[in-house]
């Protein structure tokens, strides 16, 4: 225990193992000073550093070295020091900062949430929510790019990327071939694939998870159905894809299977990638195992239509008969 170091977030002291990165060991403590990150993901080797969402400020560098840091620093790429004090929510200049980066995500970003299938799930509606303005001080014509096709499935969005890279990371390491990625530099940089290439693979549906906006998604679900009005439900096959576990979140609606996504945990990222059969071919729910409802936050939207247990109303609650008789009468009225 003597080899962990100390650090300190937002007044809250937590020890960590050495090369702990900021954003991870407020991620052991968990709550609201866990800083937001658009471009980290733990699963993916490289990522991180790209977006800025997730800067700190380091109050003390360490005991042997107590001076702040010059600079805000991106926590997702600055490992801890013994003795380290970091401010969070509960430094002014961290969140006026952060507005900022919100304004600059947005400069290129379209409004039309109303229509994006992202909206409800949507890491960056999130955060200009919590973040951003109410207007962008951006008087400038916004680029636009065309929507193409990357795959028989996959529809790619330009005009909402946020350039995370998150998608290619994925395709270059859970993929035996990478054919898209970046081109072009600066402002005119964007995700695509060389003279449109399709991207054709038997995980290619895993850059739809990643992705935190509604850049990349879904062609078999698009437009069918909003995310709040689906109901969410952990399942399992016996996948015969060596690499893939089987194990998904199919999204009901009445009795029908809108779509299937990889598992994903407190902070949206993907607990283990699954495979394109999986994810595009197996609709049926005859073809999985259900387990039970998936684990949804209080304050996703998605919550609004998501029941895990029942809950007998007040005025049965002491009538044990009546309680039994109300729970099998709920379960005839509702539909995975």
């Amino acid at each position: 225990m003597s080899d962990l170091v100390k650090v300190t977030i937002d007044g809250i002291t937590v020890e960590v193992e050495p090369g702990t990165t900021i954003l991870n060991a407020a991620r052991q403590i968990g709550g609201e000073i866990v800083p937001p990150a658009m471009c980290y993901y733990s699963k993916l080797k490289g990522s991180g550093g790209k977006c800025r969402t997730c800067i700190v400020k380091v109050s003390k560098g360490s005991e042997k070295d107590p001076r702040p840091m010059p600079k805000l620093v991106a926590s997702c790429r600055t490992t801890v020091m013994d003795g380290m004090e970091v401010q969070n929510i509960t430094s002014p200049e961290v969140l006026e900062a952060r507005a900022g980066v919100v304004e600059i995500l947005l400069i290129n970003h379209p409004l039309d949430c109303p229509v994006c299938d992202q909206a409800g799930e949507c890491d960056l509606q999130n955060l200009s929510y919590e973040h951003g303005l109410q207007k962008t001080r951006y008087e400038f014509e916004r680029r636009t790019f065309d929507r193409i096709d990357i795959g028989d499935k996959i529809q790619l969005h330009m005009n909402r990327c946020i350039l995370c890279y998150r998608c290619v990371f994925t395709a270059d390491q859970i993929t035996n071939k990478r054919v898209h990625g970046i081109l072009n530099r600066g402002d005119h940089s964007e995700i695509s694939t060389y003279i449109q290439t399709a991207v054709d693979n038997d995980f290619s549906g895993n850059v739809i998870d990643v992705c935190p906006v509604g850049a990349l998604t879904d062609k078999t679900f698009r437009f069918k159905n909003r995310v709040w009005f689906t109901k969410p439900i952990d399942a399992h096959r016996n996948c015969t894809h060596e690499k893939c576990n089987g194990k998904v979140t199919l999204w009901y609606k009445g009795e029908d299977v809108l779509r299937v996504t990889a598992r994903k945990d407190q902070y949206g990222e993907v607990e283990e990638f699954i495979c394109n059969e999986c994810r595009f071919d197996k609709k049926k729910t005859n073809d999985w195992t259900l387990e039970h409802p998936t684990h949804i936050s209080d304050t996703s939207v998605i919550s609004s239509n998501h029941y895990e247990t029942f809950k007998p109303l007040p005025v049965i609650k002491e009538n044990l008969a009546l309680q039994e008789a109300n729970k099998r009468e709920l379960e005839k009225s509702i539909k995975f």
